[in-house]
């Protein structure tokens, strides 16, 4: 058996875990990143397939998101859908071509009475 295994096996286990963990993370936001780039990179097309949280996605990118979903934990895999869906709706607010000008309405505000007991 090797000398480092028999002075403290939990810090060798632990430093193996680590290391899988670290691997599996990193081909997750690999997998992650392809899929969001191939969504920007065919934002042309017309979005047909659905994923988590309602994000629309063309059928081009479908193999990447295969592979996203595989290589990732199912709520990491909802969690950067969300956290893209949030990224392109402030993106597409704060846009400032001339058709975001007529889709901006007034400032809504809370009414005094809404703070009343």
């Amino acid at each position: 058996m090797d000398q480092a295994m028999e002075a403290n096996p939990s810090e060798t286990l632990e430093k193996i875990s680590r290391d899988v963990l670290q691997e599996s993370r990193n081909s997750c936001y690999k997998a992650r990143d392809a899929f969001y780039a191939c969504v920007e990179r065919e934002s042309n097309k017309k979005p047909t397939e659905i994923a988590s949280v309602g994000l629309l996605y063309p059928a081009e990118c479908k193999p990447s998101r295969e592979d996203f979903v595989a290589s990732c934990r199912p709520t990491w895999v909802k969690h950067f859908d969300r956290q893209y869906c949030a990224k392109k709706r402030v993106r597409r607010l704060l846009d400032d071509d001339s058709d975001s000008e007529s889709r901006r309405g007034p400032m809504s505000l809370p009414q005094p009475t809404t703070f009343n007991s």
